[in-house]
C-alpha cells in the first residue's frame, strides 16, 4: 500500500516509461504470448501502471519516453551515457505493445525527438506545479530528487516502502534539501549517466560540504576552509568539472511540452481495443478482470 502525504484533488501522475518498461522486463522471466513472442514487459509494466493507478487515483497521468540524448550534454560531455549498453532486443519489440496498450487505455504518452525524458517530465511536473497541480513522478532516477517541492512528490519503486517522497525522505536519503541535490549529485558525479565527480567526494562528504557552505558557489568562494587538505585541492583541481556536472545534472524545466491539462486528464480504457490485446498476449488474469468490469461487454462477445 502505497503511503502518501497530504494531496490536493488534482493529481498528476508521470510515468517515467523506458525506467518501468526496463523494470518489467528484468523483473519477470521467460513470460511469452501464445504466438511465442516476449511480453514479460508488457504483462510487467500493465501491472505496475493498474497498481499506482488504483492507489493513487490520479486525476490526470502521462507516460513519458526517451527520444534521445540531450545535445547540449552531448556537447558539454561527449561520454555522456555513453557506456550503457544498447537495449536487450526482446525488450525493445515489446515497446509498440506498451503503447497500444497505453492507447487502448487512453492514457497519454509523449515522446520527442531528441529531449531525454527526465526533461520533459520535468517541465510537464513544474508546469503543473504552477498550475496548482500535485504532481507524482513515478521513477527511480535519482535527478528527480531535486524537482521535489510541495507540489512535486517521487514514487520510487526501488523503495519496498512504497512511500510517495517530499524534502524529508530527500534530506533522509541525501542529507540535503531538495534544491541542493544537483550541487550534491554533481560532487559526487553520477556512475549511471557517466559522470565523474571530485576524487574523493562521496555521498558523505558531499553532505557535509553542502551542509557548511550551502552551496558549490559558497563552497569555492570559500575553499580555504575546507579542513580536509586532500579535499581541498581535490575540489580546486575538479571545479571546472563540477561547474559543468551542474550543467548535466540540472534538469531542463523550460521544454515546451505544451502542457494541456484537458488533455491528461483520466478516461475509462476502451474494452472493445484492450480485449484483444490481452487475447493476442495471453493474459488470461488481466482478460477476467476487463470482463468482469465491462460485464456487458463481455456477454456481446460470447454471443458472437
Amino acid at each position: 500500500m502505497f503511503m502518501e502525504p497530504h494531496f490536493t484533488s488534482a493529481r498528476l501522475l508521470i510515468i517515467d516509461g523506458h525506467a518501468y518498461a526496463y523494470r518489467a522486463f528484468h523483473a519477470i522471466q521467460k513470460l511469452n504470448g501464445p504466438d511465442g513472442a516476449p511480453t514479460n514487459a508488457i504483462y510487467g509494466f500493465i501491472k505496475m501502471q493498474l497498481k499506482m493507478e488504483s492507489t493513487l487515483q490520479p486525476t490526470h497521468h502521462a507516460v513519458v519516453w526517451d527520444g534521445g540524448l540531450c545535445a547540449k550534454r552531448m556537447e558539454a560531455l561527449p561520454e555522456y551515457k555513453s557506456h550503457r549498453p544498447p537495449m536487450p532486443g526482446d525488450l525493445e519489440r515489446q515497446l509498440p505493445e506498451i503503447e497500444s496498450y497505453l492507447e487502448a487505455s487512453n492514457i497519454p504518452s509523449f515522446v520527442n525527438e531528441g529531449v531525454e525524458a527526465d526533461d520533459w517530465i520535468a517541465s510537464q511536473a513544474c508546469s503543473a506545479a504552477r498550475a496548482g497541480i500535485d504532481v507524482v513522478i513515478a521513477s527511480a532516477d535519482k535527478d528527480f530528487l531535486q524537482l521535489v517541492s510541495p507540489r512535486v512528490g517521487l514514487l520510487n519503486p526501488n523503495d519496498k516502502s512504497e512511500m510517495v517522497w517530499k524534502a524529508e525522505q530527500v534530506r533522509a536519503k541525501t542529507g540535503v534539501e531538495p534544491e541542493q541535490v544537483v550541487d550534491w549529485l554533481s560532487l559526487i558525479g553520477d556512475a549511471v549517466d557517466n559522470i565523474a565527480g571530485v576524487p574523493g567526494v562521496g555521498p558523505k562528504t558531499a553532505t557535509d560540504l553542502l551542509q557548511q557552505f550551502g552551496n558549490i558557489d559558497n563552497l569555492y568562494a570559500r575553499l580555504p576552509e575546507v579542513k580536509s587538505e586532500r579535499i581541498r585541492a581535490n575540489l580546486q583541481a575538479a571545479e571546472g568539472s563540477v561547474r559543468r556536472n551542474q550543467k548535466l545534472i540540472r534538469l531542463h524545466t523550460d521544454m515546451p511540452c505544451d502542457f494541456d491539462l484537458e488533455q491528461l486528464s483520466v478516461r475509462p480504457a476502451d474494452p472493445e481495443r484492450l480485449r484483444p490485446l490481452y487475447e493476442r498476449w495471453g493474459f488470461k488474469t488481466l482478460l477476467a478482470q476487463l470482463d468482469a468490469a465491462h460485464p456487458a461487454f463481455a456477454g456481446q462477445k460470447e454471443l458472437l
